[in-house]
């Protein structure tokens, strides 16, 4: 007897669950928002009530991370304790404080005619979410994207799909007993890339692909969808200190921005700071980043300033580093460091110290991304501390979403027009 397991038509299987996911998006669009938020507070109960459960499959991913050749940083981040599911748990109660985009007037007016236009809010439709290791990622995407109306299929990596599928397997239990479509979130359960180019082809019933990962996961995702894709490749953020910058404001800020969280796409990975403050202020700050085992990549203007600084080359720059590693550089005005950055930037954050208004406003009007900064770390670009509750991404696009993506960011809309027989002559 052939005992052997079958073998998945992974086109048939990829095809099969974007489509039940359209069907369950044309329910989730006119869904009330309570039975979402109903669906939320019930599914951070349950997570809570089931953490053993939870933390059992955890231990399962945990136990593979080795073989996965995973970082000791990657395997903290895939841990799971009851701290945590708790702090999963609490997230999807914010969530569902927040309020409901859908349905939101966004203009409304009356024509000559007579004719009443209403543009108002409505959902994307299907999200298709790639991301990496790290379980809480699982709930957060699906308790935005739910509370926004769509519909979200889950390509976790392989490295937490046993935390993923515990997680979802709760997320969907809940979904049926509140009344929401059972395949409102769906896991995808292969761990076979070929899945990702699969779902990537599915334009007719997945409406956007938000990647979330590694550069190159994100550039595969942009080159095979034929969906648009929601995205940022990298994060080489930069803080300029400009000529009337108070230097421990400075200080304090560039620290915070390289050194609070060095492995995350809204650090500082480049210092740039006017010739006239430099002298004073930029032994200062490399001292203190020094302190921190951050080594410094350092123009000649900067080289001659700090002490044990390497020479910075062309490729410097550009140079996302994720690490104890920051690229420095003296330039002779604003408009240079302005320049510098809108060539080498990657559009995500940036930020300037000064205390000059005209000098802060050519900065926020010049340079080309998602957030600009003015006396204020580039770490506060994120939607929780914008106010947007959990977030799905950030994006350096110009369409359809830039910066943090919350709810709003999940949705599109469409006009309503009203009228009284009126026939167009």
């Amino acid at each position: 007897m052939n005992t052997a397991a079958p073998t998945l038509d992974l086109a048939a299987y990829c095809r099969d669950t974007a489509q039940r996911a359209k069907q369950a998006s044309a329910e989730l669009a006119t869904l009330d928002a309570e039975i979402k938020n109903r669906w939320l507070n019930e599914s951070a109960d349950a997570l809570v009530d089931s953490a053993d459960q939870i933390i059992a499959a955890n231990e399962l991913d945990l136990a593979a991370a080795p073989g996965y050749g995973l970082t000791d940083a990657a395997v903290d981040r895939l841990r799971l304790n009851p701290d945590r599911i708790g702090a999963i748990a609490t997230a999807l109660r914010e969530i569902s404080m927040l309020a409901d985009p859908v349905g939101e007037v966004l203009d409304g007016f009356t024509r000559p005619g007579g004719l009443q236009i209403l543009k108002k809010r409505v959902p994307l439709g299907v999200v298709f979410f790639i991301y990496e290791s790290r379980p809480n990622v699982t709930a957060d995407a699906a308790a935005i994207c739910v509370k926004s109306g769509n519909a979200v299929i889950l390509r976790g990596g392989k490295e937490a799909i046993h935390s993923s599928r515990a997680i979802v397997d709760l997320l969907t239990a809940t979904a049926e007993t509140c009344g929401l479509p059972a395949a409102a979130v769906q896991l995808v359960s292969t761990t076979d890339r070929a899945a990702v180019g699969e779902f990537l082809s599915l334009h007719d019933s997945i409406d956007v692909a938000i990647p979330r990962g590694g550069e190159g996961l994100i550039r595969r995702v942009t080159a095979e969808a034929t969906m648009p894709v929601i995205k940022h490749f990298d994060g080489n953020c930069h803080v300029y200190i400009d000529q009337s910058a108070d230097v421990d404001m400075a200080s304090n800020i560039v620290h915070n921005a390289k050194c609070q969280r060095m492995g995350v796409c809204n650090a500082c990975e480049s210092l740039l700071i006017h010739e006239s403050i430099a002298p004073s202020a930029l032994p200062v700050i490399a001292k203190r980043l020094q302190t921190e085992s951050v080594e410094i990549r350092a123009d000649q203007a900067a080289a001659a300033l700090i002490p044990d600084s390497v020479p910075a080359t062309e490729a410097d720059w550009g140079t996302e580093y994720l690490g104890p590693i920051i690229s420095v550089a003296v330039v002779k005005s604003i408009d240079q460091a302005i320049g510098h950055i809108n060539r080498y930037g990657s559009h995500h954050t940036d930020a300037i110290v000064t205390r000059d208004l005209a000098a802060a406003e050519a900065f926020t009007a010049g340079v080309d991304s998602s957030a600009v900064m003015v006396n204020a770390s580039t770490r506060f670009n994120d939607g929780g501390v914008f106010g947007l509750g959990a977030e799905i991404g950030i994006s350096t696009d110009k369409f359809h979403a830039r910066g943090p993506c919350g709810l709003r960011e999940l949705t599109t809309y469409k006009y309503i027009v009203k009228g009284d027989g009126q026939i167009r002559t």
